[in-house]
């Protein structure tokens, strides 16, 4: 759901907004002040806002009543994918919680570019490196924090075992919100049960490793940047890289070059096709309980075919 808040505005954002909005431009090197600040389309979760200064153009979202901690969570997974050194993401100058009146706010850096007929392929490449040099620190799945999948929280938390990180930490909880939400039928939850009962099977006799990953890498958040393309609202873990690679096939929108220049730079292990709609079980999941039984029978077709 949009959130508006039209509140005591100036500029189209709420007047303590903009002062303490000023203040962390200062704080910057960026003397201000504000010259536009425009509304973006496209968002549902929070408000978002091009901001334009004399010395530069920023990304500001911010929310009244955001979610507990989404702007730290997308903060923290934007630097984690940073350190990398691999994919372009936004840089991220400031975020703060809700206070005295203050709505929540995360301060990014813009970005676009122009279209670039190579991009998709360098978007391959980097995506494999950074699969294979974003390491976990301690050898295993998770993260140690939780996050969000849009405005669904994430569960993280740390599992050495992959398929058992999979059932608790992702198919589960989705499992339990649908229940809550009335979207699980008998049938529905018997097969559910049972697919995640044979994950060992499913999942096993594959070598992999926790790489970091973006985690939310659909179409939609990816864009053009001055250096080529770029990632932005990431939902990070250390994770299989097999279930980032799948979810990319979910809504299309990467090309042939992206997979060659990924797979060239780092080979997927065999099998991975029969695996893709088993990871992409997650995001079907989660979709149901976003959106409604509209992906009800995509769920249940990936459930008969593992499950049934």
């Amino acid at each position: 759901m949009c959130i508006c808040y039209n509140r005591n505005r100036m500029n189209g954002i709420p007047e303590t907004l903009r002062r303490h909005l000023e203040s962390v431009l200062r704080g910057q090197g960026d003397p201000g002040p504000l010259r536009s600040v425009r509304p973006l389309g496209g968002g549902c979760i929070n408000n978002a806002m091009r901001v334009e200064t004399d010395a530069g153009v920023y990304l500001l979202k911010w929310n009244p009543d955001p979610l507990p901690g989404m702007f730290a969570a997308e903060a923290r997974g934007l630097q984690l994918l940073a350190e990398t050194g691999t994919v372009h993401v936004p840089a991220v100058y400031a975020f703060s919680e809700p206070q005295d009146g203050l709505p929540a706010m995360i301060l990014l850096e813009w970005l676009e570019g122009p279209p670039n007929i190579q991009s998709m392929a360098r978007l391959g490449e980097k995506l494999a490196e950074l699969h294979r040099s974003g390491r976990s620190p301690n050898a295993a799945y998770g993260l140690d924090r939780d996050n969000y999948l849009g405005s669904t929280p994430q569960v993280n938390g740390w599992e050495t075992d992959w398929p058992r990180f999979f059932a608790r930490c992702r198919l589960v909880p989705q499992m339990e919100l649908a229940r809550r939400n009335g979207r699980l039928p008998p049938a529905r939850a018997r097969l559910l049960e049972r697919l995640i009962g044979r994950l060992d099977a499913l999942l096993g006799g594959v070598e992999r490793r926790p790489a970091l990953i973006h985690g939310d890498l659909w179409g939609g958040n990816v864009i053009p940047g001055p250096d080529g393309l770029a990632l932005i609202d990431p939902a990070v873990s250390y994770s299989d890289r097999e279930a980032e690679i799948a979810y990319t096939h979910l809504f299309g929108g990467f090309t042939r070059e992206f997979y060659q220049a990924y797979r060239a730079t780092w080979p997927l292990e065999p099998g991975f096709e029969d695996r893709i709609d088993l990871y992409n079980l997650y995001h079907l999941l989660n979709h149901l309980n976003l959106f409604g039984e509209g992906y009800g029978a995509d769920v249940d077709r990936v459930l008969r075919r593992y499950a049934g």
